[in-house]
């Protein structure tokens, strides 16, 4: 699934093996603080207001890139190991490749992992940046940016009916079919490879099944895949030059949708909307012949959109002594309407089930399997559906007191932690950069909160020609490179990065 975001992850895999806070601004990933270190076409989302406080390279007003990415996995509880094992299902899956099969033994070891174990990821593309930054006009700024965003959770009896799917120990017997023979067998441990391998088919004893609330209760599985069209303007409002300057700045955005699931169940109930472009190729069956936003494309190419959105940036920020900045902004207030594939969910009993598991480490095709015809849910068609942004609230200084040394500490919060894309919780994080020759940053810092347990993120910049081009490249955790206790493997890249 997700064709057009594995066809842009092809550019990045072959390099390495994100970042939510920082989006494609890579320069700011391995310092683990943004709100007052962007500039130019990277606050867009960020801090709007930065625009107007130059290009921080004299002689340069006018800055352009492409082909920026960020991409990191996390987890509160996986390991790095096992991040890396999701990791390489999705790069084999990428590249045309078979991932490596899950035997039954392995996705029992697997369901144990994942149940309570909360896993987020994202990507963001920068597909072209621009923008143009004068003294008296102020600054203005846009860039087009692709966005995928995964998270899940699953208790122990989701986990084991997704990896397991319809060999799940809830199922009393097992439906075979040998030689076009077909048999029920008990349900028990030890069952033959080749018996297992021969399933269609799980049946709950009649008199015992739950409903999928209760199978789900404490769990939660959230995606969405953006395309945003960003513009941004910032200025100085008003302030006496190396004293106090105060600026303010506003941000919009055009948001295509190509996909978006959203599932939570909790004592309150299952809740569960979805919106899915045809590209997917997910088969939702007869369901959606009564669908009334059923939507079928036949067109090859990019991806269709399915929803249709819009997003507000406000901030505001402060230079004293021109040595201390500190700058608020609310980011990406707007919603996304979708009236293409939309389907709710029917909480019903769940007496059989005739999908297979996960193949592979690839939880992110739970969602495949979820929305298929025969899968766990029962759709039920709609409309349309409008799903509110992941918005966020963000504050940040910094303190500059020579011009090759620069730290800070951001904080970045939620507004709504159940929306899909959303950080879960706040995100608090410290950090820096130090030049010890003009043409080298390097970069370090703190960060903790969200999914995030104490990472060290790192990074290195070239800035050459006096800041007329810039290469480098992050990491939200050092750890991840010589330790397989952390919790996260992450990268941040860009090359095409010009000032003229």
């Amino acid at each position: 699934m997700k064709k057009l975001v594995y066809c842009a992850l092809s550019l990045i895999f072959p390099l390495i093996t994100f970042s939510q806070t920082q989006s494609i601004a890579y320069p700011t990933v391995g310092k683990g603080v943004a709100t007052t270190f962007v500039t130019d076409y990277h606050s867009l989302g960020i801090n709007s207001s930065a625009l107007g406080w130059g290009t921080g390279y004299e002689g340069y007003k006018k800055t352009m890139g492409m082909s920026e990415f960020a991409f990191g996995m996390f987890s509160d509880s996986l390991n790095a190991t096992k991040l890396k094992n999701l990791f390489g299902s999705m790069r084999d899956r990428l590249v045309g490749n078979i991932p490596e099969k899950l035997d039954d033994e392995s996705r029992k070891t697997t369901v144990g992992d994942y149940a309570e174990a909360g896993v987020s990821m994202f990507f963001d593309y920068n597909w072209a940046g621009f923008s143009f930054q004068g003294k008296r006009f102020g600054g203005i700024a846009f860039n087009i940016k692709e966005s995928y965003q995964y998270s899940s959770t699953f208790n122990k009896d989701f986990a084991d009916l997704i990896f397991r799917g319809n060999t799940s120990s809830y199922f009393d017997n097992l439906q075979v079919v040998i030689d076009g023979d077909t048999s029920m067998i008990a349900n028990i441990d030890n069952i033959s490879p080749d018996s297992l391998e021969n399933v269609i088919g799980g049946n709950r004893d009649v008199r015992l099944p739950l409903n999928l609330s209760e199978l789900t209760n404490g769990s939660s599985i959230r995606m969405v895949w953006n395309r945003s069209y960003n513009i941004g303007y910032g200025r100085k409002i008003f302030g006496i030059d190396s004293i106090v300057e105060v600026y303010g700045g506003v941000g919009g955005r055009f948001i295509q949708s190509m996909a978006m699931f959203n599932l939570e169940s909790d004592e309150d109930g299952l809740r569960m909307y979805s919106s899915t472009s045809p590209s997917m190729g997910i088969d939702y069956g007869d369901v959606a012949s009564s669908n009334p936003s059923n939507f079928v494309s036949s067109a090859s190419g990019l991806p269709k959109a399915i929803g249709n959105g819009y997003g507000i940036d406000l901030s505001a920020s402060v230079i004293l002594f021109s040595k201390i900045k500190v700058a608020a902004a609310v980011n990406n207030i707007g919603q996304v309407r979708y009236k293409r594939n939309v389907y709710s969910v029917k909480d019903t009993l769940v007496g059989s089930l005739s999908l297979p598991g996960l193949e592979d480490y690839d939880v992110t095709q739970s969602i495949n399997n979820l929305l298929s015809s025969g899968g766990l849910l029962t759709l039920e068609g709609e409309e349309e559906y409008i799903l509110p942004n992941a918005s966020d609230f963000r504050f940040g200084a910094s303190f500059q007191p020579w011009k090759f040394l620069h730290v800070g500490f951001d904080m970045v919060a939620p507004f709504k932690n159940d929306n899909p894309g959303s950080i879960q919780n706040p995100v608090y994080s410290f950090g820096g950069e130090i030049r010890p020759v003009k043409w080298l940053a390097l970069s370090c810092g703190y960060f903790g909160g969200g999914v995030y347990q104490n990472n060290m993120p790192v990074g290195i910049n070239f800035i050459l020609k006096d800041g007329g081009y810039e290469i480098g490249i992050s990491s939200r955790d050092a750890i991840a490179f010589f330790s397989d206790k952390g919790n996260s493997i992450s990268t941040a890249f860009g090359f095409a990065r010009v000032r003229f």
